[in-house]
């Protein structure tokens, strides 16, 4: 059996996330049903990343175990005329058995998309929020500042998570206008469930006069969900970028 590593990117828009689910159609689900087609055989696929529903990648990693001749180009090809529209993979490696999608990355780059106009876009009704209030990047970028750093994000974390390690490393973050496209980046070495969507939904809060511009490391050092905004609308988030270290620092985008 030789793993391969597929990366991947997918319009979440129609899918309730990434994981496999009884009841709901998932991104994990439509590849595993490409692959059988094409190998002739399930195989289990591991991610990255357990995206939720409405959430959108421009580069996923996850891996398959299998005994197919087919490599490269030639089993991208064969998935792509197997998968809808909306995912599609880009490209596939071997890789060794010691590679794990999730555990062998070192970081993750996430980006929150807001059209931030008067009248709403429907070009970018999938992909961004919409606010009305004119978001002031400068004073944003000020506050967001303050995210850099190791911390214990716990305040930035979904209630009821099982996850006992709440600290992070968050490497950059800021907030970038093209026109009336805001974007906010974020790069860490791990994130909580709901990480990003509630670190923007504290930034929205100060761009309202809700919250003071510097108000995060307090936020912070409550380490209580309650201290921390409101979770954003999982439409706008993208996983931008996958890293990792070593052997594997050639996987690029």
């Amino acid at each position: 059996m030789q793993r391969l590593l597929l990366t991947l990117r997918f319009d979440g828009t129609r899918y309730h996330g990434w994981q496999v689910q009884n009841n709901a159609v998932t991104v994990q689900q439509i590849l595993q049903d490409a692959i059988e087609r094409v190998t002739g055989f399930r195989s289990p696929v591991i991610g990255c990343s357990r995206t939720d529903a409405g959430v959108h990648a421009n580069m996923f990693c996850c891996t398959i175990d299998t005994a197919s001749a087919l490599r490269g180009k030639a089993m991208t090809a064969a998935l792509n005329a197997n998968l809808p529209r909306d995912i599609a993979v880009y490209r596939c490696r071997e890789v060794t058995q010691d590679f794990h999608p999730r555990y062998s990355a070192s970081g993750k780059r996430y980006l929150y998309r807001i059209w931030n106009a008067s009248e709403r876009n429907p070009f970018w009704e999938n992909y961004a929020i919409h606010q009305r209030r004119v978001i002031d990047t400068d004073r944003l970028n000020m506050a967001a500042a303050d995210y850099i750093g190791k911390h214990d994000f716990a305040s930035f974390c979904a209630a009821g998570s099982s996850v006992q390690d709440t600290v992070r490393s968050v490497k950059s973050c800021g907030i970038s206008r093209e026109g009336e496209l805001v974007t906010f980046y974020v790069e860490a070495d791990g994130f909580l469930y709901n990480m990003v969507r509630i670190m923007v939904g504290t930034l929205l809060d100060i761009s309202a006069g809700k919250r003071e511009y510097d108000c995060i490391p307090s936020v912070i050092q409550a380490h209580n969900r309650l201290a921390a905004g409101a979770t954003a609308p999982a439409k706008g988030l993208i996983l931008n970028r996958v890293y990792y270290d070593g052997p594997f620092a050639d996987i690029e985008i």
